[in-house]
């Protein structure tokens, strides 16, 4: 039991490294798939890690206050941009789970903290969002098989309360999902 307990954490604090620094991150540490116990304490690990963010996220969630993503908006944090129009913006997700993995985010929240506040008035600019999910798909060459997912709430591992689609893709996805 030590030695699971031991390496969990040591792939919490290597994965937690690995998101803050851009420079380590192309170097991460790659764990050989014929060692799966390693592998699968890293996913624990990694899985409680979003789980913890989500639920401290959920706490401020509706607070008004700005997040990461508006901050990208506005040009505050650079990110590496995929598509924009006058409506959604996209960009890379800076901690990536498949070789294409983009994040849609409308430029106006307007109170669309997750998709369980939609409302009818968010009608057009939820459609706009899957169809620049589209657009993403095709600029990044998987068109031909690509997963759009929306976290909504803690439960659901949303870990910034700015409506947002992924896009991932270059990969097989596998059924079911996480």
């Amino acid at each position: 039991m030590a030695a699971p307990a031991a390496a969990a954490k040591l792939a919490a604090a290597t994965s937690s490294l690995l998101r803050r620094s851009p420079l380590l991150r192309p170097h991460g540490l790659r764990v050989s798939r014929d060692f799966a116990p390693r592998r699968f304490a890293r996913h624990i690990a990694s899985s409680t890690n979003e789980e913890a963010a989500a639920k401290t996220a959920a706490a401020t969630a509706d607070t008004g206050g700005p997040t990461i993503f508006d901050k990208i908006i506005a040009k505050e944090i650079p990110s590496s941009i995929v598509y924009e129009d006058e409506k959604v913006l996209a960009f890379r997700d800076i901690n990536p789970q498949a070789p294409v993995h983009v994040l849609v985010i409308p430029k106006l929240r307007d109170g669309l903290t997750g998709l369980d506040k939609a409302e009818p008035r968010h009608a057009e600019i939820l459609g706009q969002l899957l169809y620049a999910a589209k657009v993403v798909a095709e600029k990044e060459g998987v068109s031909d098989g690509f997963r759009v997912v929306i976290n909504n709430g803690a439960e659901g591992c949303q870990s910034v309360y700015h409506l947002h689609v992924h896009v991932l893709g270059g990969r097989q996805m596998k059924w079911p999902p996480g």
